[in-house]
């Protein structure tokens, strides 16, 4: 089923997204609206080390809550590039780990029925530490790593709730499985 697109208004823009308004047409002829979230694509990035991993933990204004999450994000400010070189500066930004190696695992959509962007997920291995440079939003933000047993364990209670974050994780297991590894082994 596909929709023909009669009209795209903008509603609002700022720097991070642009809401627009689409009148539709289905293929059944019967007219629809759509709200549309437009934002860029986005680089998530699972920092494993020694059979865990390194999150990040922030507050998340719209849920009113901390959030354990793998770090991720897009560049700013217009700035422009690869999604492996946006992994690695989000890695970098958040953490201040530096990857020996990124592996590309995938692309997801978080959430197709309202934003348009996608989330490129890597794997980052070989980390060197080194100093977060966070921006300022992100000033709040911790880091910790967790060894795999209670990152999975989080994910199981609901400490973990971040959708790109499970979703990342999941294609990690599959590329493990893929690769002849047993899960949960380092």
């Amino acid at each position: 089923m596909s929709f023909t697109t009669l009209s795209s208004t903008e509603v609002y823009r700022n720097p991070w997204l642009r809401l627009r308004e689409d009148r539709i047409q289905r293929t059944d002829g019967s007219p629809g609206l759509y709200t549309v979230v437009d934002q860029p694509d986005f680089a998530l990035v699972i920092p494993a080390e020694d059979d865990g991993f390194h999150l990040v933990e922030q507050y998340r204004y719209p849920v009113r809550a901390r959030s354990w999450e793998f770090p991720a994000g897009s560049f700013a400010d217009g700035r422009t590039g690869s999604p492996e070189e946006t992994a690695a500066a989000e890695l970098a930004e958040e953490t201040g780990l530096v990857a020996g190696r990124l592996d590309r695992l995938g692309h997801l959509h978080c959430a197709n029925s309202l934003i348009s962007n996608g989330c490129h997920v890597f794997l980052a291995t070989g980390l060197t530490a080194g100093e977060p440079d966070r921006e300022e939003s992100e000033q709040d933000m911790r880091q910790r790593w967790f060894p795999r047993a209670e990152f999975e364990r989080m994910l199981r209670t609901g400490a973990i709730t971040d959708a790109p974050t499970l979703a990342a994780y999941q294609l990690l297991t599959l590329a493990e499985r893929e690769r002849g590894r047993v899960h949960g082994s380092g």
